[in-house]
């Protein structure tokens, strides 16, 4: 029952509108990238929740699962990053094996992200029903679209409008 209580106040929490919590920072001043990051985070968080309706048993199974999978999907992102850094990124001046380099990058990048879905899939399908994972991948998609909206709009207002 404890646990259940800790589940729904986590949700409220976490249910709070984006422009609410991106909203907030500091008087004039930009938060760090630790601090947003962790805003969209809840805010991922309150999203799923409320779009795929998850009963506190499912949440109990589901949200452990789920924060394994975006931590390796996130690794295999940041090793890419790392990659890309590296090397120089002008094509139009590039040597053909440096070129070679980044397209074969990006194909091992992807089949990488496509192995730790297919993996997690199964994992998903065991906890959730199936109408709720095919839910899980279209909120997942709705919530990226979503923040881009709302950060291109935030880039759009004049300074000093909300």
């Amino acid at each position: 029952m404890k646990n259940i209580f800790r589940l729904l106040l986590l949700i409220l929490v976490f249910t709070a509108s984006f422009d609410s919590l991106l909203a907030q920072g500091p008087p004039g001043g930009h938060r760090p990238p630790s601090e947003r990051k962790e805003d969209i985070e809840a805010l991922k968080v309150g999203f799923l929740t409320r779009r795929l309706q998850l009963s506190p048993e499912e949440a109990k199974k589901f949200w452990p699962v789920y924060n394994q999978y975006t931590a390796e999907m996130q690794g295999i992102r940041e090793a890419r990053f790392a990659k890309l850094k590296e090397l120089k990124d002008d094509f139009d001046n590039m040597n053909e094996k440096d070129a070679e380099k980044i397209v074969d990058g990006e194909i091992v990048f992807r089949q990488q992200e496509l192995d730790v879905l297919k993996k997690y899939h199964a994992q998903f399908k065991q906890i959730l029903p199936i109408k709720k994972v095919a839910k899980l991948y279209r909120a997942e998609e709705d919530f990226k679209r979503e923040l881009l909206d709302r950060i291109r709009d935030r880039r759009d207002r004049k300074p000093g409008e909300r």
